[in-house]
Formats: C-alpha cells, sequence, structure tokens
C-alpha cells in the first residue's frame, strides 16, 4: 500500500521522490541510529498569484485545497506525511505505548456523572469499562429504581470510524428522545428520534443541522438549526413536526448577518424557547412561549452595535447579564413585559473595574454568580429575600470552577464543578442558605496517584510592556528543584476571550512524574484578568498575545522554573496560530514544540468569505479587505511570515475533515517549512484521516495522539527523563 501510494505521488509529480540535494528537513543523527535514510514528503511549487492593496503574494502551495477531500494527489500526500511520521517516531512506540498505558489507567473505568432530576426522572451518563462511548440512562422516582438505557452510544458508533453524539434532550412528556450525531467530525448533524417505550427509532430524520435542539411543550414540535452547506454556519432557525418529511418544516428565523452565530435553549421553568445570537460584539435572544410553537420569536431587547447581554427567567422577571455601560459586566433585573426597554432595567449587581462577572443562574430565592477576581473565579451567593450575599471558599491556590447543571429553580443548593492542577474532578452541591459544601462526587484516578506529591502556584511575569502575565504551575515535589535544570512544558491559547484555567489534566502527570514543570500562561487575548485583558490581546493588539507567552517562557527560566534549553511549547486551533507565531519570532526559545490544528494561514483565509467561519470573526482578526487590517494580519500570520532560518523540532497535527481550521492551513505550512528550514530538527505532521477539528472520537482514543506527543518531547532529551519515578 505504501509504495503504490508513493508511486502514485511521483507519478502525479506534486511531490519529490527520494531526497533532493536542496532538502534541509530531517534528522541525520536519527536516520543513522535507525539504519535509515528517513525522507520527508517534498511538496511540488505551483506559484498562485494573490492581490489586494497593491500587494502581492505568491502561494507556492495553495494547490492543497480540496474543499471535497477526494482528490488522489491530495490524499495520497497525506498518506505519506503519516507514514513520515511513523517512521521517525518507530522506535519511540514502545514509550508511547507506556505513555497511554499510565494516561488511560488513570482514568475510572466505570465513571458516572451525578444524576440531575428532571420532572420524575433522574438523568445520568456511565462507562461500561474498556469501552470507548457513554451510556446515557435514567431511573424514575428514585435512584434504586430501574435503569433504563436511552442511548448506548457505543453500538450507535459500531462501524464509525468517528461518532459522536452531540445533543440528546427527552421530550416534555418524557415519551420521546431526540439526539444530534455526526459519523465524519465535520460537525454536521442528523438528528434522529427514538420511542422511549418501545425503543425503536421514528422515521423522522432531520439533516445537515447543529446539534442543538429544543422540543416545544406540544412533544409533536421540535426546533433545530440548519448549516450553510458552504461555510457551515447555523443560520436558519427551522421547525419540524414529527411525522413530516424535512422538506415541509417552517423557516422561522434566518440570520442574514454572517457576523453571528445562532444556537437554542430553553428556559429552565420550559416556558420559553431561546435563540441566542452571538458575535464578537454583539450578543442577544428571541424568545418564543415554547406552548405556542407556531407563533413568531420576538427579541427580548433589540440587537444593538456594542451591546451584549444573556437572560434568566424567573418568574414574571428576566435576570440579565450585561456589558451595558459595563466593561466587566454586571447584573440587572426587569419585569419580562418591560425588558424591550434598557431604561427599566434596575441593577442588582453594579459594574467592577477588577471583578469580572462571567456567569449566573436563579433561584426562587438565591442567585448564584461566578466572578473573576485577580485572575481567580469564586462563587457568589445573594439572597433575594434577607439580602445576604458572601463568597464561597475553596482549598486550592488556583482552581478552575463553573456552574454545572441546575435545573430546577426551587432548589436550596446549586450544583457546581471544581478541580485543580492537583485535584481531580469534582462535583459539590452547595447550600445556598449557607454555602456549606456536599461533595456528591470526586473523580476517582486509579493507581499509586496520590495529590499530596504534587504542588501547584500562581505567578506573574512582566511583559515587556510592564503588563504582569498570570501563570499557573503544577510540578512533583520530590522531582523540582528552581534551579533551572527541569524540562518546562507551556501551554496557551489567547483568543476569543477563552480562559485557559488550571483544571486536573491525567495526562500531565506522566510529565510531572518524569520532572516536568507544566505551565499555562494566561495571555492577553483570553479573559484571565477580566475583559480589558481580552481586547488587549485581539485585533491591532494581537501580538501582545505572542510577545506574552515568549516573555513568560523567558520570565519562568530566569525564575530557574525550568531549563533554557529544555523548553516544549503546545497550542491548538487558535492555540496554533500561537504556536506559528512564535516560532517565527523567537524559535531558538524552544527545543519542540506541538501545534495542534493549528489556525496558520490567517490572511488567506480571513480573505476567503467560503471557508467556514471567516466573515464571524473579522471582530476577532480583523477584516483583511481593509488595508490597516491586511497589513497588520500579514506581519504577524505563521504561513507568510516562514523565514530561512532555524525551527525547532515541531509536530504538527491535523484532522482531514476539520471544519473549524481547514486541514490545507497546516499542511501547506509544513510545506513551506520544510523548504526554507535551515535546520536539521524534526519536522512531522501527523494527520487524522477520519477525524475534524476535536481529533479522534471515543474515551480512550484521543489519549493515543497526547502519547505520541509525549513521546515527540521525551524522545528529545536525555534518557533519565523516560522513566518515572517507581512508587
Amino acid at each position: 500500500m505504501k509504495a503504490a501510494v508513493i508511486a502514485l505521488i511521483c507519478a502525479l509529480a506534486l511531490t519529490g521522490c527520494g531526497k533532493p540535494d536542496s532538502a534541509k528537513t530531517g534528522d541525520a543523527e536519527l536516520a543513522s541510529a535507525m539504519g535509515e535514510a528517513l525522507s520527508p514528503p517534498v511538496a511540488k511549487k505551483i506559484p498562485h498569484k494573490m492581490s489586494i492593496h497593491g500587494h502581492e503574494r505568491i502561494d507556492n502551495y495553495y494547490w492543497m485545497r480540496d474543499d471535497l477531500r477526494k482528490d488522489p494527489k491530495i490524499i495520497a500526500h497525506l498518506q505519506q506525511e503519516n507514514d513520515y511520521s511513523q517512521a521517525v517516531m518507530k522506535h519511540t512506540r514502545a514509550l508511547q505505548d507506556t505513555l497511554f498505558e499510565e494516561i488511560t489507567g488513570r482514568l475510572e473505568e466505570d465513571k458516572s456523572t451525578v444524576p440531575v432530576k428532571v420532572r420524575d426522572y433522574w438523568y445520568y451518563s456511565r462507562y461500561v469499562p474498556g469501552q470507548e462511548y457513554p451510556v446515557y440512562a435514567r431511573k424514575k422516582g428514585a435512584l434504586q429504581g430501574a435503569e433504563e438505557v436511552l442511548l448506548d452510544v457505543n453500538t450507535l458508533a459500531e462501524g464509525n470510524d468517528y461518532y459522536h453524539v452531540g445533543r440528546s434532550v427527552v421530550s416534555p412528556n418524557d415519551r420521546l428522545l431526540a439526539y444530534s450525531e455526526d459519523g465524519v467530525g465535520r460537525r454536521i448533524y442528523s438528528i434522529r428520534f427514538k420511542d422511549l417505550k418501545t425503543g425503536k427509532l421514528l422515521q423522522d430524520r432531520l439533516e445537515n443541522a447543529e446539534p442543538e435542539l429544543v422540543w416545544a411543550n406540544d412533544n409533536q414540535t421540535v426546533f433545530y438549526i440548519n448549516k450553510d452547506p458552504q461555510t457551515l454556519l447555523g443560520y436558519q432557525v427551522m421547525r419540524h413536526r414529527l411525522g413530516t418529511p424535512q422538506s415541509e418544516d417552517v423557516l422561522v428565523y434566518e440570520e442574514g448577518d454572517t457576523s453571528f452565530y445562532t444556537w437554542l435553549s430553553k428556559s429552565r421553568d420550559g416556558e420559553l424557547i431561546y435563540i441566542h445570537h452571538y458575535s464578537t460584539l454583539v450578543k442577544g435572544l428571541s424568545m418564543l412561549d415554547a406552548n405556542s410553537p407556531e407563533g413568531e420569536f420576538q427579541p427580548l431587547h433589540p440587537l444593538e452595535a456594542g451591546l451584549e447581554y444573556s437572560a434568566r427567567k424567573l418568574k414574571d422577571d428576566f435576570y440579565i447579564l450585561t456589558n451595558w455601560e459595563a466593561e466587566n459586566f454586571r447584573l440587572m433585573k426587569v419585569a419580562a413585559g418591560d425588558a424591550g426597554d434598557k431604561s427599566k432595567w434596575r441593577e442588582v449587581l453594579a459594574h467592577r473595574a477588577d471583578v469580572l462577572l462571567e456567569d449566573f443562574t436563579t433561584f426562587d430565592r438565591h442567585l448564584a454568580i461566578v466572578e473573576r477576581e485577580n485572575g481567580q473565579s469564586a462563587l457568589r451567593i445573594i439572597g433575594l429575600d434577607n439580602g445576604d450575599d458572601f463568597t464561597v471558599g475553596f482549598n486550592d491556590p488556583i482552581y478552575q470552577l463553573y456552574l454545572d447543571e441546575n435545573p430546577s429553580v426551587d432548589s436550596d443548593t446549586v450544583r457546581v464543578a471544581y478541580s485543580s492542577l492537583t485535584t481531580p474532578n469534582t462535583i459539590y452541591d452547595t447550600k445556598l442558605a449557607t454555602g456549606d459544601l456536599q461533595l456528591m462526587k470526586q473523580d476517582k484516578v486509579p493507581g499509586d496517584f496520590d495529590p499530596a506529591r504534587y504542588q501547584s502556584e500562581y505567578v506573574s511575569i512582566v511583559a515587556r510592556d510592564g503588563a504582569e502575565v498570570p501563570v499557573s504551575l503544577a510540578y512533583r515535589k520530590d522531582r523540582f528543584k528552581q534551579d533551572g535544570s527541569n524540562p518546562l512544558f507551556q501551554i496557551g491559547y489567547g483568543s476569543y476571550g477563552n480562559t485557559v484555567d488550571p483544571r486536573f489534566r491525567p495526562e500531565v502527570i506522566s510529565l510531572l512524574d518524569r520532572g516536568f514543570v507544566f505551565a499555562i500562561a494566561h495571555i492577553r487575548g483570553g479573559q484571565k484578568l477580566g475583559r480589558k485583558w481580552y481586547e488587549d490581546g485581539k485585533m491591532f493588539n494581537k501580538k501582545h498575545t505572542f510577545t506574552d507567552f515568549i516573555d513568560v517562557t523567558k520570565g519562568l527560566t530566569t525564575q530557574k522554573y525550568g531549563a533554557a534549553d529544555k523548553v516544549f511549547a503546545a497550542g491548538g486551533s487558535a492555540g496554533g496560530l500561537l504556536m506559528g507565531a512564535v516560532v517565527n519570532m523567537e524559535p531558538g526559545l524552544y527545543r519542540g514544540v506541538t501545534a495542534m490544528v493549528p489556525f496558520v494561514d490567517v490572511v488567506t483565509t480571513m480573505l476567503d468569505e467560503s471557508i467556514p467561519l471567516t466573515v464571524n470573526e473579522y471582530d476577532e482578526w480583523g477584516n483583511p479587505n481593509n488595508k490597516d487590517s491586511y497589513e497588520y494580519m500579514l506581519s504577524y500570520s505563521p504561513y507568510d511570515q516562514v523565514k530561512a532560518q532555524d525551527y525547532p523540532n515541531m509536530l504538527v497535527t491535523t484532522g482531514l475533515h476539520d471544519s473549524q481550521v481547514q486541514y490545507f492551513e497546516p499542511m501547506k505550512w509544513v510545506a513551506k517549512l520544510r523548504e526554507l528550514k535551515t535546520d536539521n530538527n524534526r519536522l512531522i505532521f501527523d494527520v487524522d484521516m477520519d477525524a475534524g477539528h476535536g481529533g479522534a472520537s471515543g474515551r480512550y482514543r484521543r489519549y493515543k495522539d497526547i502519547a505520541l506527543q509525549y513521546a515527540f518531547y521525551l524522545d528529545l532529551l536525555d534518557k533519565g527523563h523516560l522513566a518515572g519515578p517507581t512508587e
């Protein structure tokens, strides 16, 4: 098979056969040790001219784009990349197997979620030991009752290389189940319906959908979202009645502005169906009486430029989280009939310049709020009747905290999810009256894991412009000395306001046990330090994201948290853009870098409105149709800024069916790096031919990719780091 693939590539004259004299990529030392001459794929250059704003670019690898993903020369080239990757990493297979067994050995084999009560049923999911996918189930009346399996995803996934259930929603009368499934990884879902009494599927099948769906209260009507077949943007809200063909479904809302995402939800009391309108700078919602599915959606408040709001219904009022005259958001209250008039919104929780109001939920007598101060989230509870106002404390110095499932407004507890770099995922029910924490479940970590062996820290590194960048650190106490000798593994993201919080990562323990220090750089572009931290890392401030990451690396090695010659870095998607930018800017800082599904061809992608998820991100990156944005984006776009210089050892990954970052971006980037880089460091490109942006589906299989990544790092170090402590 391999020989046939290579022959096909050569015949099509799009990839060099054998290593040309001019090729600089490879690892001669490794090849000699293996007794093989490893030759990476060398792609043919076919100049493609692109001009705008009086500036011309030549893209020699534009030919690698195939929207149908069927071009045999491209498939063959990707397969050759995989063959090369496997050959280069062949000698690490035993190490990969060891890492995979270590990591998956820390997973609770029969893990289950904490049951949630909705109407007369307790709902939960569980895993069967050794199987990849969850089983969704429920029990009626009490947890001691008989189990009713709603979906066994392992059965549904049979015969599929990739399978994912996006949502599963039971009808209000508890008799029907609607669920969305994706068998490719392109995030294009089909919606199926199951009769829970008979166990049989209904004939209804809705194609080309987003995963979200909502039942109306008649138990016969479902609302879902159609995707644009080219951009894959969900833009049409459809109404489907059971027993009718999809061709008769009714369009109830169409989003004409391609800068908006659209999704659906339902109020916790079951009375309203929401359409959420979401763009970078504008957020809002429309609503419909769930008892009148043939009615028309009406805006809660009209969308306004620069206005962001979300809302939760409580009896006859709405509580509204908004940035109206509040950069870090504030909480408002308004009678349902007056919600469309901002002048009638009344402040419940004022804006604070140093506190980001992240999320909230409502109960009959309390508000539960998650807010972030000095980078750390906290749970705040406010009594609606008695005016109580207090914050709930947690033990770890740094941690992740968010609101979990809280379907009942009459509950006397709020459920939160909590973990840290050293504390496994934990579910607490928190008494709303007192703040007392009731432990509902903490993930078990099989084996000899002992959290007391590990230490986490929260430090700040001063960036080149004086900004203090927070960093979350973890290490194993008996393997760490702050003397600049430990390997350092640093990750970051820094886009869309997403904050990478210090949560428990069972896979990272394998590195900590081998003496690594793990660091999360909370760089600008996220919201670790509030909304301004995000604004300072987007659009024309985007380069702060990259320089912050570089300055964190330099600061940590200067403070001797890590060895300057043993620094490894990783990022995915927009974090892959981060990796691409920093290796262009400061390649000598890093011994090895992993860029996973990286967004690296920034300018070309953002100029092409036919590519999924382009126009709706202009307010994040800029619109290169404008000359100033074009010039700024071009100055950091990783693909455009590749140059003749030494680069670190690099592992690049992608999924053929990726709908967020198309496979051809990293494919082109790798080809250009191979053409121009002046070193003999490793550059390998690992392509999942069956998956999309999220990588392999299934509980265990995704750790194969992490085992490869960690083996890539460890193989670049001395042998003393290959084996963890044997305690």
